[in-house]
């Protein structure tokens, strides 16, 4: 399970619109969205990069979670 703090996150579209970013980019994955705490959960075969940049391009700030 990768982990990633995404901002800009703070509604339920946010979280659909950030879901459908990661999974465009693997059909299979399986993304967790936490609002409260702006994390998102995503498993995927993908790089975190890749996913990263899905969720960027969706308009979204996103950096691996430490």
């Amino acid at each position: 399970m990768q982990v990633f703090t995404v901002e800009g996150m703070t509604c339920g579209g946010c979280a659909g619109s950030v879901t459908r970013a990661v999974q465009q980019a693997d059909k299979n994955a399986r993304v967790e969205v936490d609002l409260a705490t702006k994390t998102v959960k995503v498993e995927s075969t993908l790089p975190p990069l890749q996913i990263i940049d899905a969720i960027t391009n969706a308009g979204f700030d996103a950096r691996t979670a430490h």
